[in-house]
């Protein structure tokens, strides 16, 4: 069986990449809008109708929109947007949450996927939280750098236009107003009683993404070791295919012993845990592909366990 598939916003960077998904795919037709009526609702409402499952690839209003031109029970969504990460009626698309999540996802015909900066966080402290080390109301902060293609298109060609004129090799911090629009879904799905103070950085490299979060030892519910939390963390992950927990205290994992690497999950779904530190502090890190597990591959993965097909199919 052939599933119809359509992805509206096929131009923008999280529409592009996962049609490059989904190109290699034989289990699949992908449905194609002409380009001068990508904007006709009776174009898209068409579309929209007939797909099996549609890729919603827009800004929040606009999958809305979409959303509203369904008219029937049949067509299942993935909604890239953050329109609905915290709609009770839609179910968060990532299923290493555990607690049934991704059987949530497999019945569901409504399903919100991730923000990037988000999925990073929700896999560091959800888990910590659920196992009762870490407590709800720690004021907890976190750090998340990015390559450009974070920022969508218009970043994009920002930064690929002035590097023919001029340097822009500094990193540059954002969202300082701490107004992020990430941070509802980062609260609600960690269970924390309040937002984290969120710093996220863009430079100057195209993708790779790395999200740190720095927790006090003794400020924690349960006393612990940073190689405890590893290890409690490696055995919650165990048998994910798409995130590997690394081993504490491996030199061998940094660049000269020392540095690490944003950009080595770059091309794929895949999720890497670090845990830093010693007994009075530790630092988590995940590292992942912004354009991969951070949107375009985390939707394919949702859209496969939609459709009833392998979740690692095409990934």
């Amino acid at each position: 069986m052939s599933f119809k598939i359509y992805v509206d916003g096929q131009e923008g960077t999280t529409g592009l990449q996962i049609q490059d998904y989904l190109a290699q795919r034989n289990d699949l037709k992908l449905l194609k809008i002409d380009p001068e009526k990508r904007k006709d609702i009776a174009a898209r409402k068409k579309l929209l109708n007939e797909a099996d499952l549609v890729f919603l690839c827009l800004p929040d209003a606009a999958a809305k929109e979409s959303v509203s031109l369904i008219e029937n029970n049949h067509t299942k969504v993935v909604d890239a947007s953050t329109a609905h990460r915290i709609n009770k009626d839609w179910v968060y698309g990532l299923p290493e949450l555990g607690n049934g999540q991704r059987e949530c996802i497999t019945r569901s015909n409504r399903v919100a996927n991730p923000g990037c900066h988000s999925t990073g966080f929700i896999l560091l402290v959800n888990p910590l939280i659920k196992m009762g080390i870490l407590p709800t109301d720690y004021p907890v902060s976190c750090t998340s750098i990015t390559g450009y293609s974070g920022g969508g298109r218009k970043l994009i060609e920002k930064y690929q236009e002035v590097k023919k004129s001029q340097s822009i090799d500094s990193p540059k911090p954002y969202g300082l107003k701490l107004q992020h629009k990430h941070l509802p879904e980062m609260t609600a799905l960690t269970g924390l009683d309040n937002p984290p103070v969120f710093l996220p950085i863009v430079a100057n490299y195209y993708k790779g993404m790395a999200v740190s979060v720095p927790l006090v030892m003794d400020k924690l519910i349960e006393k612990t070791k940073a190689e405890d939390i590893q290890k409690r963390l490696s055995d919650f992950y165990a048998g994910e295919k798409f995130v590997t927990v690394m081993p504490y205290e491996d030199d061998s994992l940094l660049e000269e012993g020392n540095f690490f690497n944003v950009e080595a999950c770059n091309d794929t779904n895949n999720v890497d845990i670090f845990v830093f530190g010693h007994e009075e502090q530790v630092l988590l890190i995940a590292r992942f592909d912004n354009l991969g597990k951070g949107a375009s591959g985390a939707a394919v993965q949702n859209m496969n366990l939609m459709l009833g097909l392998g979740e690692s199919t095409g990934l």
